[in-house]
């Protein structure tokens, strides 16, 4: 019989994985676990079920605002995504004592827009964000400027906007740079002459250069396995950009998915040479991964 395990290439995504943000959130949530102490996350520190999990195991207690404003004298960790003003100030009530794990890119966009907002004296400008709403980033972006900035999450929304009125426009830091141009245009084609309009690309170029990057694996492989959670908007869109160039892509959450999908299990029977490629998200853990490319090595590849 041939060696099938010596023709089946099994390829993880170096480009795939947790960002910057998601690293070094996750990295503050394990050194505080270290000193004992109860520890609180405000929201799923990334969004992958598997790795919350992880974290869960070792003393990380997941609550979501309701519950943090109940807390007196305790430990919360803020996730990447960053928080609003109000949630600094119930803290600062509550005596919370907060591990501010917000991504500086995040910060810096929040800084920005409070700036905008807080120059707008009269509150003759509409503050524009190009985002998902009820997402935790546009949340905090939106409380910078009490409520008020309007979000649209697709540049067909733009045509809501009054262009009789100045527009400040910035993006959440994982949309895609495309459509933050398409919503540029549009305005920028709109805009009443005596009105202002400026914008500010504030995606996240750690996250935007993985589309070119994830197209080009796609390509290069027969089957592709994407790995991510369900609440990741970043993995569906990434996905996405995997599907459009490899139709044979699928995306699973775990390891366990490998053994039901029928495609992959024809693909291993039909083709005695086969190249799969496993990728993911900005949430997706490179140890999750690792054990999605163990479970096609032990459970679908030929003996040898």
């Amino acid at each position: 019989m041939t060696d099938s395990r010596r023709e089946l290439k099994i390829e993880i995504d170096t480009g795939s994985g947790f960002c910057f943000g998601v690293t070094r959130a996750i990295g503050k949530a394990e050194e505080e676990l270290q000193q004992g102490c109860p520890l609180y996350c405000l929201g799923d520190i990334v969004h992958n079920g598997r790795e919350v999990e992880r974290l869960r195991a070792q003393g990380l207690v997941t609550i979501d605002h309701e519950q943090f404003s109940q807390l007196r004298d305790a430990h919360v960790l803020l996730r990447a995504h960053g928080e609003p003003p109000s949630t600094y100030a119930l803290a600062e009530q509550n005596q919370i004592h907060l591990i501010d794990a917000t991504c500086p890119v995040v910060l810096h966009l929040q800084e920005r827009i409070k700036r905008e907002f807080v120059a707008d004296v009269q509150r003759n400008k509409q503050i524009v964000i190009f985002g998902k709403r009820g997402h935790a980033e546009v949340l905090g972006l939106v409380g910078q400027t009490e409520g008020t900035a309007i979000v649209i999450e697709t540049p067909e929304e733009a045509a809501q906007l009054d262009f009789t009125r100045d527009i400040a426009l910035y993006s959440q830091t994982t949309k895609s740079l495309e459509g933050f141009r398409q919503v540029v245009e549009y305005i920028q084609a709109h805009i009443a002459p005596t009105a202002t309009f400026t914008y500010a690309d504030t995606i996240c170029r750690q996250v935007a250069n993985r589309i070119p990057h994830i197209r080009d694996f796609a390509r290069s492989h027969d089957i592709i396995l994407f790995v991510c959670g369900q609440k990741s908007s970043n993995g569906r869109a990434l996905f996405q950009e995997c599907a459009q160039a490899n139709a044979q892509s699928y995306m699973i959450d775990s390891p366990a998915e490998i053994d039901t999908l029928q495609p992959l299990k024809d693909a291993m029977a039909q083709n005695r040479k086969l190249s799969i490629g496993i990728c993911g998200a900005t949430s997706t853990p490179k140890w999750l991964m690792e054990q999605c490319k163990q479970r096609i090595a032990d459970t679908l590849t030929l003996e040898t």
